[in-house]
């Protein structure tokens, strides 16, 4: 029994201190502060014997009846201005803006706000519209209209530095201040404006009429251009159609085309075989007739040249036999009549016997000796006979031959005969150069040409004479030379 009251007792007293707790601790909300009055309390920053004790974000302990415990808002407030101001000109004008505005977040701001509007937060925006208005009168009468309107900045930041101790003493912060609208009742600004207002109306009507000038050279291109398609396309149309007109006519044309082109090429092809056959038949005579014919008359040449040849060395081998045999003849003749004259001499003939004998044996000598002769002169003359021979039937085949070997042979000295010409000259004058000098030289040079020339006339004009000899010996053949 008495266990229970005990339990009862004790938890009634946990129940009740819980209870007392809760009612005495307090919490500070974030946007907050608790100021707690009723004992001297020492703030750190504040000094002693404030008489209150202030905190934020977070929780104390507050003896009920013996402390009062009152809370200070840290939320944004804000106040509509509308001002009456005068101008630096005299002008008035009416400035309306806005403020916003809170208490500072640091103790002395907190302390300095709970003293002045702890009980009267709602007339905080009163307040500090009286303040600002004071403050904008102040300072919009030092300005011009011109000033304030061109540079709102400034009034901006001359009135927020010209407030900014005064709030400061009534620990609020000014957050952000606007000057919205500047109000004219007087009509000043718009005047001011019309200037510029014409202003600007005169450049928007001459960009205007610029504009419509632009459009409408814009537009007359756009139809120019239009035109110009319209003129291009008509013209590819065109253009299109004589291209297939072309083609068609082209198309119409190509069998006949193609049946000329086929002859044509036919006749080229015929051409070719005809030129062909031309130049197969050339070689074909080249190799039957010229090639066969230069061949027999390079043989008969040779031939001739050969037989030639061969019968003139007959002809000197049989003159110099001749020759020989005389001169043996005449030797054994000599030697003979000398052994008879010795031997006679030796039997003792007498003087004129042995001088007889001499004298015959001389005779006969001589006689041996000059039979030798005659016979040599006659293989000479013979040899001689048969060169003439020779040289009549070459000239009577080939005179041209002959006369030109002769020619040849002289050569050198029918050249030194026409240089003669120029043995005594001293000066000359050529008028062309060395050009003239080379035809001089020429001129002379070609003389042997005139006398072959001249040759052959004289050949064309002669007979050759018959041979003397009844039994002439057998020509000989001679080749061109």
């Amino acid at each position: 029994m008495h266990i229970g009251v005990i339990a009862g007792i004790a938890l009634a007293a946990v129940l009740a201190l819980i209870g007392l707790f809760k009612l005495m601790w307090r919490v500070a909300e974030p946007n907050e502060a608790l100021v707690i009055s009723g004992s001297a309390h020492k703030t750190e920053g504040l000094g002693d014997g404030m008489g209150f004790r202030i905190v934020t974000g977070r929780g104390t302990l507050v003896v009920p009846g013996v402390q009062a415990v009152r809370k200070l808002s840290l939320d944004l407030n804000e106040t509509q201005l509308s001002v009456d101001c005068v101008t630096h000109q005299g002008i008035p004008l009416r400035v309306k803006g806005v403020v916003i505005f809170k208490i500072g977040d640091d103790l002395v701001s907190i302390a300095n706000a709970a003293r002045r509007f702890l009980d009267q937060q709602k007339i905080m925006p009163e307040r500090v519209h009286i303040v600002f208005a004071g403050h904008l009168r102040a300072i919009v009468g030092g300005l011009t209209v011109e000033d304030m309107i061109r540079d709102r900045e400034k009034l901006t930041g001359q009135t927020r530095a010209a407030c900014g101790t005064e709030m400061e003493k009534l620990g609020l912060i000014v957050d952000s201040l606007q000057i919205h609208e500047i109000e004219d009742p007087t009509g000043y600004i718009k005047n001011l404006a019309m200037p510029h207002a014409a202003a600007v109306q005169r450049d928007a009507r001459i960009a205007q009429a610029e504009a419509n000038r632009l459009a409408t050279e814009a537009e007359q291109t756009a139809s120019a251009r239009m035109a110009e398609a319209t003129r291009d396309s008509e013209i590819l149309q065109a253009g299109y159609q004589a291209e297939r007109d072309k083609a068609a006519a082209t198309a119409r044309q190509a069998g006949p085309l193609s049946e000329a082109a086929a002859r044509q090429e036919v006749v080229v092809q015929e051409t070719r075989v005809a030129e062909l056959e031309a130049y197969r038949r050339e070689q074909q005579l080249q190799a039957d007739v010229r090639k066969p014919a230069d061949a027999a008359a390079y043989e008969m040449r040779t031939r001739a040249e050969a037989e030639r040849d061969a019968r003139i060395s007959a002809a000197q081998a049989q003159a110099r036999e001749t020759e020989l045999a005389a001169a043996a003849e005449a030797t054994r003749v000599t030697t003979a009549a000398k052994a008879d004259a010795a031997a006679t001499e030796a039997r003792g003939m007498a003087a004129a016997k042995a001088t007889r004998v001499t004298g015959e044996a001389e005779a006969a000598a001589t006689e041996a000796k000059g039979l030798a002769e005659a016979a040599s002169a006659r293989a000479k003359g013979l040899a001689e006979a048969e060169g003439i021979k020779a040289r009549a039937a070459a000239l009577a085949e080939n005179q041209e031959a002959v006369v030109a070997q002769q020619l040849a042979e002289n050569w050198p000295a029918i050249v030194r005969a026409g240089a003669g010409a120029f043995e005594k000259v001293d000066h000359m004058v050529l008028l062309n150069g060395a050009e003239g000098m080379s035809e001089m030289f020429t001129k002379a040079l070609t003389m042997g040409g005139a006398g072959l020339g001249l040759a052959r006339q004289l050949l064309s004009t002669m007979t050759p004479a018959p041979p003397a000899d009844p039994t002439p010996p057998t020509p000989i053949p001679v080749a061109d030379a």
